[in-house]
Protein backbone atom coordinates (compact mmCIF):
# COMPACT_ATOMS: atom_id res chain seq x y z
CA UNK A 1 0.00 0.00 0.00
CA UNK A 2 1.33 3.44 -0.91
CA UNK A 3 2.06 5.63 2.09
CA UNK A 4 -0.03 8.81 2.32
CA UNK A 5 1.60 12.24 2.27
CA UNK A 6 -1.40 14.60 2.24
CA UNK A 7 -2.06 15.91 5.76
CA UNK A 8 -5.80 16.47 5.33
CA UNK A 9 -6.29 12.94 4.01
CA UNK A 10 -4.22 11.49 6.84
CA UNK A 11 -6.22 13.31 9.51
CA UNK A 12 -9.59 12.48 7.96
CA UNK A 13 -8.76 8.78 7.64
CA UNK A 14 -6.86 8.35 10.91
CA UNK A 15 -8.21 5.72 13.32
CA UNK A 16 -6.64 6.06 16.79
CA UNK A 17 -6.54 2.70 18.58
CA UNK A 18 -5.56 2.07 22.21
CA UNK A 19 -3.32 -0.95 22.81
CA UNK A 20 -3.88 -3.13 25.86
CA UNK A 21 -1.59 -2.67 28.82
CA UNK A 22 0.66 -0.01 30.29
CA UNK A 23 4.10 0.90 28.95
CA UNK A 24 7.20 2.49 30.47
CA UNK A 25 10.46 4.09 29.38
CA UNK A 26 13.55 2.44 30.86
CA UNK A 27 17.25 3.27 30.62
CA UNK A 28 18.69 -0.17 29.83
CA UNK A 29 21.57 -1.14 32.15
CA UNK A 30 24.93 -0.81 30.36
CA UNK A 31 26.38 -4.17 29.32
CA UNK A 32 23.19 -6.10 30.06
CA UNK A 33 21.99 -8.29 27.14
CA UNK A 34 18.67 -7.19 25.66
CA UNK A 35 15.89 -9.45 26.90
CA UNK A 36 12.15 -9.21 27.40
CA UNK A 37 9.32 -7.83 25.31
CA UNK A 38 10.97 -4.61 24.15
CA UNK A 39 8.61 -2.60 21.95
CA UNK A 40 10.96 0.23 20.90
CA UNK A 41 14.53 1.37 21.50
CA UNK A 42 16.53 4.55 20.98
CA UNK A 43 20.34 4.66 21.14
CA UNK A 44 21.77 7.91 22.51
CA UNK A 45 25.23 8.99 23.60
CA UNK A 46 24.08 8.66 27.20
CA UNK A 47 22.81 5.10 26.77
CA UNK A 48 19.98 2.96 25.42
CA UNK A 49 16.34 3.85 26.13
CA UNK A 50 13.75 1.10 25.66
CA UNK A 51 9.97 1.03 25.82
CA UNK A 52 8.42 -2.14 27.21
CA UNK A 53 5.29 -3.28 29.08
CA UNK A 54 5.19 -2.18 32.67
CA UNK A 55 4.79 -5.71 34.05
CA UNK A 56 7.81 -6.77 32.01
CA UNK A 57 9.91 -3.97 33.50
CA UNK A 58 8.73 -4.97 36.97
CA UNK A 59 9.68 -8.61 36.38
CA UNK A 60 13.16 -7.53 35.21
CA UNK A 61 13.62 -5.25 38.20
CA UNK A 62 14.00 -2.12 36.06
CA UNK A 63 13.04 1.29 37.40
CA UNK A 64 10.90 3.87 35.61
CA UNK A 65 8.97 7.08 36.24
CA UNK A 66 6.57 7.59 33.33
CA UNK A 67 3.72 5.09 32.86
CA UNK A 68 1.99 5.48 29.52
CA UNK A 69 -0.90 4.24 27.45
CA UNK A 70 -0.02 3.34 23.84
CA UNK A 71 -2.18 4.78 21.06
CA UNK A 72 -1.54 3.73 17.46
CA UNK A 73 -2.66 6.11 14.71
CA UNK A 74 -4.07 3.71 12.15
CA UNK A 75 -3.12 5.67 9.04
CA UNK A 76 -0.33 4.62 6.70
CA UNK A 77 1.64 7.86 6.71
CA UNK A 78 4.69 8.40 4.58
CA UNK A 79 7.91 9.18 6.38
CA UNK A 80 7.94 12.25 4.13
CA UNK A 81 4.49 13.45 5.25
CA UNK A 82 4.58 16.96 6.71
CA UNK A 83 2.46 18.16 9.63
CA UNK A 84 0.86 15.01 11.08
CA UNK A 85 2.96 14.96 14.23
CA UNK A 86 2.48 18.70 14.71
CA UNK A 87 -1.31 18.46 14.26
CA UNK A 88 -1.68 15.57 16.69
CA UNK A 89 0.68 16.91 19.35
CA UNK A 90 -0.85 20.38 19.00
CA UNK A 91 -4.35 19.05 19.65
CA UNK A 92 -3.15 17.12 22.69
CA UNK A 93 -1.19 20.11 23.97
CA UNK A 94 -4.31 22.26 23.76
CA UNK A 95 -6.06 19.63 25.90
CA UNK A 96 -3.11 19.76 28.34
CA UNK A 97 -2.09 16.16 27.62
CA UNK A 98 1.58 15.32 27.24
CA UNK A 99 2.59 12.83 24.56
CA UNK A 100 5.68 11.07 23.31
CA UNK A 101 5.69 10.22 19.60
CA UNK A 102 7.23 7.09 18.08
CA UNK A 103 7.29 6.90 14.28
CA UNK A 104 7.24 3.48 12.70
CA UNK A 105 7.44 2.65 8.99
CA UNK A 106 3.69 1.96 8.78
CA UNK A 107 2.17 4.02 11.58
CA UNK A 108 2.80 6.71 14.15
CA UNK A 109 2.43 5.83 17.81
CA UNK A 110 1.74 7.96 20.88
CA UNK A 111 2.52 7.31 24.52
CA UNK A 112 0.35 9.44 26.79
CA UNK A 113 -0.08 9.33 30.58
CA UNK A 114 -2.30 6.41 31.54
CA UNK A 115 -4.77 8.68 33.35
CA UNK A 116 -5.23 10.73 30.18
CA UNK A 117 -5.77 7.83 27.76
CA UNK A 118 -9.56 8.16 27.38
CA UNK A 119 -9.41 11.93 27.01
CA UNK A 120 -6.56 11.65 24.49
CA UNK A 121 -8.66 9.31 22.34
CA UNK A 122 -11.54 11.78 22.52
CA UNK A 123 -9.26 14.64 21.40
CA UNK A 124 -7.93 12.58 18.51
CA UNK A 125 -11.43 11.63 17.36
CA UNK A 126 -12.38 15.31 17.49
CA UNK A 127 -9.37 16.05 15.29
CA UNK A 128 -10.56 13.44 12.80
CA UNK A 129 -14.04 14.95 12.87
CA UNK A 130 -12.71 18.46 12.23
CA UNK A 131 -11.00 17.07 9.13
CA UNK A 132 -14.25 15.75 7.70
CA UNK A 133 -13.75 12.11 8.58
CA UNK A 134 -16.31 11.78 11.35
CA UNK A 135 -20.08 11.35 11.52
CA UNK A 136 -22.09 13.94 13.50
CA UNK A 137 -21.80 13.60 17.27
CA UNK A 138 -24.65 11.63 18.88
CA UNK A 139 -27.22 13.54 20.92
CA UNK A 140 -26.92 13.61 24.71
CA UNK A 141 -29.96 11.98 26.32
CA UNK A 142 -30.94 12.84 29.91
CA UNK A 143 -33.28 10.39 31.59
CA UNK A 144 -34.25 8.75 34.87
CA UNK A 145 -31.87 6.16 36.24
CA UNK A 146 -33.19 2.61 36.12
CA UNK A 147 -32.12 -0.27 38.41
CA UNK A 148 -30.50 -2.00 35.42
CA UNK A 149 -28.25 1.06 34.98
CA UNK A 150 -26.67 0.79 38.40
CA UNK A 151 -23.62 -1.36 37.57
CA UNK A 152 -22.69 1.10 34.82
CA UNK A 153 -23.33 4.07 37.13
CA UNK A 154 -21.14 2.64 39.89
CA UNK A 155 -18.36 1.92 37.38
CA UNK A 156 -18.67 5.47 36.05
CA UNK A 157 -18.47 6.85 39.60
CA UNK A 158 -15.36 4.80 40.34
CA UNK A 159 -13.67 6.21 37.24
CA UNK A 160 -14.86 9.78 37.87
CA UNK A 161 -13.51 9.80 41.44
CA UNK A 162 -10.35 7.74 40.80
CA UNK A 163 -8.46 11.00 41.21
CA UNK A 164 -9.58 12.80 44.36
CA UNK A 165 -11.31 16.12 43.62
CA UNK A 166 -10.02 17.25 47.04
CA UNK A 167 -6.30 16.48 46.78
CA UNK A 168 -5.80 15.94 43.04
CA UNK A 169 -4.04 12.64 43.84
CA UNK A 170 -4.99 9.09 42.79
CA UNK A 171 -7.31 7.37 45.25
CA UNK A 172 -6.11 4.12 46.79
CA UNK A 173 -8.67 1.37 46.33
CA UNK A 174 -12.31 2.03 45.57
CA UNK A 175 -13.40 5.68 45.91
CA UNK A 176 -15.73 6.17 48.87
CA UNK A 177 -18.34 7.73 46.57
CA UNK A 178 -19.04 4.31 45.04
CA UNK A 179 -20.16 2.76 48.33
CA UNK A 180 -22.04 5.93 49.25
CA UNK A 181 -23.98 5.86 45.98
CA UNK A 182 -24.79 2.15 46.32
CA UNK A 183 -26.24 2.84 49.78
CA UNK A 184 -28.20 5.87 48.57
CA UNK A 185 -29.90 3.71 45.94
CA UNK A 186 -31.21 1.44 48.70
CA UNK A 187 -32.04 3.95 51.46
CA UNK A 188 -35.44 5.35 52.40
CA UNK A 189 -34.40 8.84 51.31
CA UNK A 190 -33.88 7.77 47.68
CA UNK A 191 -36.08 9.74 45.26
CA UNK A 192 -36.55 7.84 41.96
CA UNK A 193 -37.34 10.92 39.89
CA UNK A 194 -34.18 12.70 41.00
CA UNK A 195 -31.54 10.15 40.04
CA UNK A 196 -30.58 11.07 36.48
CA UNK A 197 -28.20 9.67 33.89
CA UNK A 198 -26.66 11.25 30.81
CA UNK A 199 -26.47 8.79 27.91
CA UNK A 200 -24.40 9.27 24.78
CA UNK A 201 -24.69 6.82 21.90
CA UNK A 202 -26.04 4.17 24.27
CA UNK A 203 -23.31 4.67 26.90
CA UNK A 204 -24.00 6.14 30.34
CA UNK A 205 -21.47 8.96 30.60
CA UNK A 206 -22.79 10.97 33.56
CA UNK A 207 -24.94 10.64 36.65
CA UNK A 208 -26.34 12.89 39.38
CA UNK A 209 -28.53 12.10 42.35
CA UNK A 210 -30.50 14.16 44.87
CA UNK A 211 -31.79 12.53 48.03
CA UNK A 212 -33.93 13.83 50.86
CA UNK A 213 -32.26 16.27 53.23
CA UNK A 214 -33.45 18.68 55.91
CA UNK A 215 -32.75 22.01 57.54
CA UNK A 216 -34.49 21.82 60.89
CA UNK A 217 -37.91 20.41 60.01
CA UNK A 218 -37.88 21.76 56.43
CA UNK A 219 -37.55 19.06 53.77
CA UNK A 220 -34.87 19.91 51.20
CA UNK A 221 -32.71 18.02 48.71
CA UNK A 222 -29.07 17.01 49.16
CA UNK A 223 -27.30 16.75 45.81
CA UNK A 224 -24.41 14.39 45.15
CA UNK A 225 -22.46 12.53 44.08
CA UNK A 226 -22.32 14.02 40.59
CA UNK A 227 -19.93 12.31 38.17
CA UNK A 228 -18.92 12.39 34.52
CA UNK A 229 -16.62 9.89 32.79
CA UNK A 230 -13.10 11.36 32.78
CA UNK A 231 -12.70 11.52 28.99
CA UNK A 232 -15.82 13.72 28.67
CA UNK A 233 -15.31 16.07 31.59
CA UNK A 234 -15.30 19.75 30.60
CA UNK A 235 -17.74 18.95 27.76
CA UNK A 236 -20.88 20.37 29.40
CA UNK A 237 -22.37 17.06 30.57
CA UNK A 238 -22.21 18.04 34.24
CA UNK A 239 -23.88 21.36 33.43
CA UNK A 240 -26.64 19.59 31.49
CA UNK A 241 -27.30 17.24 34.41
CA UNK A 242 -27.41 20.13 36.87
CA UNK A 243 -29.90 22.10 34.78
CA UNK A 244 -32.11 19.03 34.35
CA UNK A 245 -31.97 18.29 38.09
CA UNK A 246 -32.93 21.87 38.98
CA UNK A 247 -35.80 21.83 36.49
CA UNK A 248 -37.17 18.57 37.86
CA UNK A 249 -36.81 19.73 41.47
CA UNK A 250 -38.77 22.89 40.70
CA UNK A 251 -41.46 20.88 38.89
CA UNK A 252 -41.76 18.65 41.99
CA UNK A 253 -42.17 21.82 44.13
CA UNK A 254 -39.10 21.06 46.17
CA UNK A 255 -37.99 24.05 48.23
CA UNK A 256 -34.23 24.02 47.83
CA UNK A 257 -31.08 22.00 47.07
CA UNK A 258 -27.98 21.77 49.23
CA UNK A 259 -24.59 20.59 48.03
CA UNK A 260 -20.89 20.59 48.82
CA UNK A 261 -18.62 21.78 46.02
CA UNK A 262 -16.88 24.64 44.28
CA UNK A 263 -18.55 28.05 44.81
CA UNK A 264 -17.05 29.26 41.52
CA UNK A 265 -18.65 26.40 39.58
CA UNK A 266 -22.08 26.25 41.22
CA UNK A 267 -22.68 30.00 41.35
CA UNK A 268 -23.64 29.80 37.66
CA UNK A 269 -26.70 27.75 38.64
CA UNK A 270 -27.77 30.18 41.38
CA UNK A 271 -26.24 28.45 44.41
CA UNK A 272 -25.15 30.69 47.30
CA UNK A 273 -23.43 30.11 50.63
CA UNK A 274 -25.98 28.30 52.81
CA UNK A 275 -25.42 30.66 55.73
CA UNK A 276 -26.77 33.54 53.63
CA UNK A 277 -30.13 31.72 53.76
CA UNK A 278 -29.95 30.87 57.47
CA UNK A 279 -28.77 27.27 57.06
CA UNK A 280 -25.57 26.00 58.65
CA UNK A 281 -23.36 23.37 56.99
CA UNK A 282 -23.22 19.87 58.51
CA UNK A 283 -19.55 20.66 59.23
CA UNK A 284 -18.75 24.33 59.98
CA UNK A 285 -15.28 23.85 58.43
CA UNK A 286 -16.91 23.57 54.99
CA UNK A 287 -17.58 27.30 55.06
CA UNK A 288 -18.70 28.73 51.69
CA UNK A 289 -18.23 25.36 49.96
CA UNK A 290 -21.56 24.22 51.40
CA UNK A 291 -24.20 25.93 49.29
CA UNK A 292 -27.95 26.15 48.80
CA UNK A 293 -30.11 26.88 45.81
CA UNK A 294 -33.48 28.36 46.86
CA UNK A 295 -36.10 27.09 44.43
CA UNK A 296 -39.34 28.73 43.34
CA UNK A 297 -41.22 27.81 46.54
CA UNK A 298 -38.41 28.61 48.97
CA UNK A 299 -40.32 29.70 52.11
CA UNK A 300 -37.90 32.17 53.66
CA UNK A 301 -37.25 32.46 57.38
CA UNK A 302 -35.44 29.12 57.38
CA UNK A 303 -32.91 28.26 60.08
CA UNK A 304 -31.10 25.17 61.28
CA UNK A 305 -28.28 22.82 60.33
CA UNK A 306 -28.49 20.88 57.09
CA UNK A 307 -28.82 17.10 57.43
CA UNK A 308 -28.03 14.76 54.54
CA UNK A 309 -29.65 11.36 53.98
CA UNK A 310 -28.51 8.66 56.37
CA UNK A 311 -25.87 6.98 54.14
CA UNK A 312 -23.78 10.16 54.15
CA UNK A 313 -23.11 9.51 57.83
CA UNK A 314 -20.33 11.53 59.46
CA UNK A 315 -19.26 14.54 57.37
CA UNK A 316 -16.27 13.60 55.18
CA UNK A 317 -12.78 14.72 56.09
CA UNK A 318 -12.03 18.26 54.99
CA UNK A 319 -8.82 18.87 53.05
CA UNK A 320 -7.56 22.11 51.55
CA UNK A 321 -10.67 23.93 52.70
CA UNK A 322 -13.40 21.67 51.38
CA UNK A 323 -14.55 18.13 50.88
CA UNK A 324 -16.15 17.40 47.52
CA UNK A 325 -19.05 15.33 46.25
CA UNK A 326 -18.60 16.08 42.58
CA UNK A 327 -16.25 15.05 39.80
CA UNK A 328 -17.42 16.97 36.78
CA UNK A 329 -16.58 19.40 34.02
CA UNK A 330 -15.21 22.56 35.59
CA UNK A 331 -14.52 24.80 32.56
CA UNK A 332 -17.12 27.46 31.79
CA UNK A 333 -19.82 26.29 29.42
Amino acid sequence: MTAEKDLHTLLASMRPELRDGEFVYVVWPAGRPLTGAIEAAVREAEGLTVVLPRDEADSLGLSYDFVGAWITLQAHSSLEAVGLTAAVSGALTEARISCNVLAGFHHDHLLVPVVDADRALEVLHELVGASGGHTPAPELVLRNEQPADRPAILALTAAAFAVSPVTGLPVEGQPEEVELLARLFECGDYLPGLSLVAELDGEIVGHVISTRGWAGELALLGLGPLGVVPRLQRHGIGSALMKEMIGRANAARERGIGLLGSPEYYARFGFVASTSLGVEAPDPAWGPHFQLLPLAVWPGGVSGTFRYAGPFGTPPVVADGAARRDSIDRAPQ
